[in-house]
């Protein structure tokens, strides 16, 4: 039994089957329609912009959305590939509840294919042994309570492909006070976003590169669909977002094209929009390609800030000074962090305390104190 994507599409992985599970397993899925003219008995997928078209008893190219008995099901309803107590800043968000923390987790399965995953081992999983802990999401919302935790995070790998589920357990995490936040590459289609997202306060979203060559190349995937998320949540939503770009050396770091990048971003995202520029290291497909270099994150900030962006931040590096929030009125230190600590906090009520300007984002009157922990959860 074989995958099958778009028409003529070479980028589908090997032949995967649904034998092995139980039907217990298999959840209802939304997002799909019945797609009869591509042959009987197949559907089509309308959660991202690949569009599998899916044969009976076969699996999209995510691996956790398939096709039984001519109906769309998530295989990873409630189950995880594990749970963890993170800094919020982690995800990267530094304009959300600074210093809080976050529950943390993700299942398996991915709707892109970037051959420099740093989630790897979660996100190609083929195998659900990689899926030990299961919870309901009740249980994951008071697991949430009890724990202290300011939110909830759907990631390690991308929430898009397991919608049906994030939604639910955002549900009832709302219901007890406790925000949502989804890390996502945003590849997702125009019908699917406002449901998805309106289970969402707040996201962090991977914008990989700014061409449609390393899309293609690096990521089996699109980019233009991804512009279309970031334009949708800045104009159509209330949902906080931030989002993070990965430097590679020799793939997506050159001046012109972060020119290119941070150029597209003040037009069409404005200057409030906190952007993360993060260092790569060597990993799964591209382990020859070496680690960003410090001077090429710090380049690309420079680059931003002339652009006009009002917080630029470096990640994966030890850079304090980058990683700290500034007044863009009066250049004013307002978070001071090293790593995922906070030091000195003084937003006053949403705003520099020096001269009055207002900062973008979701700010507590006193910043969390977890810190840099990461507690493993047992569910």
């Amino acid at each position: 039994m074989s995958f099958e994507g778009r028409a003529g599409d070479e980028r589908a992985p090997k032949e995967t089957t649904l034998d092995g599970l139980d039907p217990s397993e298999l959840h209802p899925a939304r997002f799909w329609s019945p797609a009869p003219e591509q042959g009987a008995g197949k559907i089509r997928c309308e959660l991202c912009p690949r569009a599998c078209v899916v044969g009976p008893n076969q699996r999209a190219f995510c691996f956790v959305r398939a096709n039984h008995d001519g109906q769309m099901v998530l295989t990873t309803w409630g189950r995880s590939s594990g749970f963890c107590v993170d800094p919020i800043e982690k995800k990267p968000l530094n304009h959300f509840h600074p210093g809080s923390s976050v529950l943390s987790f993700g299942t398996a399965g991915c709707n892109l294919g970037c051959k420099f995953c740093q989630n790897w081992d979660i996100s190609k999983a083929r195998q659900f042994d990689k899926l030990a802990d299961q919870a309901t999401p009740e249980g994951i919302a008071d697991a949430a309570v009890r724990l202290d935790a300011r939110s909830i995070a759907f990631t390690y790998n991308d929430p898009v492909i397991f919608a049906e589920w994030a939604l639910d357990v955002a549900a009832a995490c709302r219901a007890r006070g406790v925000a949502t936040v989804a890390v996502t590459a945003g590849y997702i289609t125009d019908a699917a976003r406002p449901e998805f997202y309106a289970g969402m306060d707040a996201a962090n979203v991977d914008l990989k590169a700014f061409t449609e060559a390393f899309y293609h190349k690096l990521c089996l995937a699109e980019l233009a669909p991804v512009l279309d998320t970031l334009r949708w949540l800045r104009h159509e939503t209330d949902v906080w977002f931030e989002v993070t770009t990965l430097l590679i050396p020799g793939h997506n770091d050159s001046p012109a094209e972060i020119d290119a990048l941070v150029g597209w971003f003040a037009d069409n995202l404005g200057p409030e929009v906190p952007l993360h520029f993060t260092a790569f290291h060597a990993d799964y497909r591209m382990t020859d390609i070496p680690g960003t270099p410090a001077a090429t994150l710090a380049r690309a900030r420079r680059q931003a800030l002339a652009a006009g962006l009002e917080h630029v931040y470096t990640g994966n590096v030890h850079d304090p000074a980058g990683q700290s929030t500034y007044c863009a009125g009066c250049g004013a230190l307002l978070i001071a962090r090293d790593g995922y600590t906070l030091g000195a906090y003084r937003i006053k009520d949403g705003a520099c305390p020096d001269c009055g300007k207002r900062v973008a984002g979701r700010f507590d009157t006193h910043a969390g104190t977890w810190g840099s922990r990461r507690l493993r959860v047992v569910m």
